[in-house]
């Protein structure tokens, strides 16, 4: 008992006894037809024959010692836990003072136990390369290895992009408030105590059910944002502006069954619409070419050539070019000129506003060769040219808008001015015409 108990300098590590609430040490007895919870008594109440409740002294029992050898003749089990444990407080090699924790065994009878039997030991070292090979076979035979959210952005607390990242703080692989946040709150009045009804442990037992199915939603939502990328926003955005703007109705669509097909077979099939898009493309471009009589690609540039240059003629050549011969004031022709543009794209005119400067109001944009203008349809067009605003920029503009407008439920002008830092006319005219157009809603 002595060198026993000179392993548990802290009497708080074992259960108290059922009989005298004194804390165990080895041996002690375990009652084999009581329980769960387990009943346990120390030797003297045991031979007091001490009986409680349902527990009765001629009830089997199990004494409980660690006084056996497990892996060396001449080290116990006790004595095994105690070297790890050993070496877990003081670090690997520092082996005088594993022994002097130990007390029972020398630097020398450590270091070489430990080496044998926990580092060379070739059943640990077969079972670990098995595991390594299984995971290899697993990882194998994933076809596409998917990292979207390798390095996701640090932003500042309270900014934009955190509010974009829900929150996430990459530093801790969290976030600041967690799906479903106050579960925890129904289990902290719940305690299990041996009083209990068979009705009221039973509830009790099912609260911690219900608790646990609300933890495996939070970690299903959380493994769904990491496997598909959403963690980085803008960087799931920029990759889904790449599509044509068909493709992109459809992946917005899709989204909501991504978290069932999974990250690499949702890409697989996104990809496989894209490409479908471009052949059908492909195939109407080669039927106008067929019905216009061109047979060979040289024609077929020469065609595409005149066609780009006819429809820019057409244009030009607008109702407004027959105005212009009747009106000679340049100034009231651009005002009237800017106000008519507005009518057609369906944008409120704004009153003219009387200058004495004589400075002329600038002309539309020109589109023609700026990159992504072929994402845009005709009234988009008609919008960058008025707001003189670039496709590229326009794009980001209305997903970012898009994006707020889906997330908030709806957008006001106000919000969308400290979504947009541009000027705020430009930003009231990108509103209404999003508005009017359907892709999002005013709160």
């Amino acid at each position: 008992m002595e060198r026993l108990a000179s392993f548990s300098n802290d009497p708080f590590d074992k259960p108290p006894c059922r009989g005298c609430s004194s804390y165990l040490t080895e041996p002690y007895v375990k009652c084999a037809e009581c329980g769960p919870p387990p009943f346990l008594l120390c030797l003297q109440c045991f031979t007091r024959g001490f009986e409680y409740k349902k527990h009765q002294s001629d009830h089997t029992y199990e004494i409980m010692t660690s006084d056996f050898p497990v892996l060396d003749p001449n080290w116990t089990a006790q004595e095994e836990m105690a070297l790890l444990e050993a070496v877990m407080d003081c670090g690997f090699g520092n082996w005088q003072d594993v022994a002097n924790q130990m007390c029972t065994k020398s630097k020398e009878e450590c270091e070489k136990h430990y080496m044998k039997h926990f580092i060379n030991n070739p059943l640990f070292a077969s079972t670990l390369l098995n595991l390594k090979q299984v995971e290899e076979a697993q990882h194998s035979e994933t076809a596409i290895p998917f990292h979207p959210a390798d390095d996701p952005p640090r932003p500042t607390f309270d900014s934009l992009l955190s509010r974009d990242m829900a929150g996430y703080m990459p530093a801790r692989a969290d976030f600041v408030e967690e799906f479903d946040n106050y579960a925890e709150w129904d289990l902290r009045d719940i305690d299990f105590v041996e009083d209990d009804s068979d009705i009221l442990h039973a509830l009790k037992i099912a609260v911690v059910d219900i608790y646990h199915s609300r933890l495996k939603e939070r970690q299903r939502r959380k493994k769904i944002i990491r496997d598909h990328g959403l963690i980085n926003l803008r960087k799931f955005q920029i990759l889904e502006r790449r599509y044509p703007k068909e493709v992109q109705d459809l992946y917005e669509t899709m989204r909501r069954f991504a978290r069932i097909l999974g990250p690499v077979e949702h890409d697989k099939f996104i990809e496989s619409h894209a490409l479908e898009f471009e052949l059908r493309r492909e195939i109407k471009r080669l039927q106008e070419y067929r019905a216009a009589g061109i047979t060979n690609f040289c024609s077929a540039r020469t065609y595409d050539h005149l066609k780009k240059t006819r429809d820019e003629e057409r244009l030009k050549r607008t109702m407004l070019s027959e105005v212009l011969q009747y009106i000679q004031d340049s100034s009231a022709c651009q005002q009237w000129l800017s106000r008519q543009a507005d009518i057609d794209s369906g944008l409120t005119p704004a009153a003219p506003v009387p200058s004495n400067s004589g400075r002329r109001s600038a002309p539309p944009l020109n589109l023609t060769g700026l990159p992504g203008t072929e994402k845009l349809n005709e009234k988009e067009k008609e919008l960058c040219q008025m707001v003189r605003l670039v496709p590229g920029a326009y794009l980001e503009y209305k997903a970012a808008l898009v994006n707020e407008c889906n997330k908030q439920g709806g957008l006001r002008l106000a919000q969308a001015r400290a979504l947009i830092k541009i000027d705020v006319n430009k930003t009231r005219k990108i509103y209404d015409f999003l508005i009017r157009e359907g892709y999002i809603t005013k709160a």
